[in-house]
């Protein structure tokens, strides 16, 4: 016998009478016309409420999508041409801004009319790799900065590009973006000063443990950590092996080579201009996501901590606590022991804390390790980058 043929509408309709006429139950004609009981249930409101209409709806929008002209397209486009590196959502953001009496098509419009104009590159995305520990405590400016090299890069007259770059973690906000010749606290320390001088004091730093900002020594202190300590800011330490610590500061660093280093000026004097007009536009016109489309600017305030410019050592209470001043052999003596801490103390000021049974020893806020008799100093252990097994 062959399959008899009917319109969708006629079997909707002869599912709908049976089901009014009590001929069978709602679960009985769903399984004769292969159906689920949510569209039967739609498709029978819908004959009740239309009068018996059960022809598809069109599919068209009800309101035909609004015709921009060319003015407003144009202007977009100027706009993207400006700033090549800005996704659509930006570019919209920027637009609304500047222009707020104007209805701008959506994201996605100027993204296709972008798109015909061969101004946008497929995002290419990536697997995000979750924090060690979470950043709950960037709750308002500073906070803490976050300070690191950008991998270096050549200029067109074979210069070593490798700029320094401090950012609030809270605002984003762009602080420095220096280029130094070298990378040593010799030349950072006078960026940080300097920083501190304009902007206050910050609650802590966070950078990684290479060099100039971390050691494998006690505290994983270096001279430039020392400094930081004595102005009143405390050092912090990702773990290493671990740079999503300071995923935010490194995302900065893609935004800036997309920008200012993809290609290389061709000159360092023209870099480093470069660098400065970043700087500039990625604080105060850039949208950013994360800010709920507004400039680094508008979330950023300056610390309320202001710096007098002068160098303080850290001062201890006494009364559960022993002070002793780090000798030039960068050792301490202690019930007539010697124990080694570090040579970038020397001259300094440490705590040994016997509010316990350990004696642990202090340079201000920062945990050198405990002193242990017949062995020295013990330091705590670092966290090691976790071994990825493979096949």
């Amino acid at each position: 016998m062959p399959w008899e043929i009917h319109k969708v509408e006629v079997q909707r309709k002869d599912l709908i009478e049976a089901y009014l006429n009590g001929d069978a139950s709602m679960s009985e004609l769903c399984k004769k016309y292969k159906v689920s009981r949510k569209t039967a249930y739609k498709w029978l409101n819908r004959y009740i409420k239309g009068g018996g209409s059960l022809s598809d709806l069109p599919k068209a929008p009800s309101v035909p999508h609004r015709i921009f002209d060319d003015d407003l397209i144009n202007i977009a486009i100027d706009t993207k041409l400006k700033h090549r590196v800005w996704g659509p959502r930006k570019i919209l953001a920027k637009l609304k801004r500047d222009y707020p009496e104007i209805r701008w098509p959506s994201a996605t419009r100027l993204y296709e009319i972008f798109k015909t104009l061969h101004l946008v590159t497929p995002r290419r995305l990536r697997q995000r790799v979750p924090a060690t520990h979470p950043l709950g405590d960037l709750t308002q400016s500073n906070d803490t900065w976050m300070a690191d090299f950008k991998g270096w890069f050549l200029t067109g007259d074979n210069n070593k590009c490798e700029p320094l770059t401090i950012t609030d973690g809270y605002s984003r906000f762009l602080i420095k973006c220096e280029y130094l010749p070298k990378k040593s606290a010799e030349y950072v320390w006078p960026i940080y000063r300097e920083a501190f001088l304009e902007y206050g004091l910050p609650n802590r730093i966070r950078t990684d443990n290479g060099a100039p900002f971390g050691s494998r020594g006690a505290g994983r202190l270096t001279p430039l950590a020392v400094n930081l300590i004595k102005a009143g800011v405390t050092p912090e330490w990702i773990n290493p092996g671990h740079p999503e610590e300071n995923g935010r500061h490194e995302r900065v660093h893609l935004t800036l080579k997309q920008s200012v280093a993809s290609p290389p000026a061709n000159t360092l004097s023209e870099q480093i201009s470069r660098m400065k007009s970043f700087q500039e536009e990625y604080n105060y016109d850039r949208p950013h996501e994360s800010l709920e489309m507004q400039t680094p600017a508008n979330y950023y305030s300056k610390s309320p901590r202001q710096w007098d410019g002068i160098l303080r050592s850290p001062e201890y209470d006494t009364s559960t606590a022993i002070v002793r001043k780090v000798c030039s052999s960068g050792a301490i003596w202690l019930k007539q022991k010697e124990y080694y801490i570090s040579s970038t103390l020397v001259g300094e000021y440490i705590k040994i804390d016997q509010s316990s049974d350990e004696l642990k020893v202090y340079f201000g806020p920062v945990f050198l390790g405990r002193l242990v008799p017949d062995i020295g100093l013990k330091k705590p252990l670092l966290a090691k980058k976790p071994t990825i097994r493979r096949g």
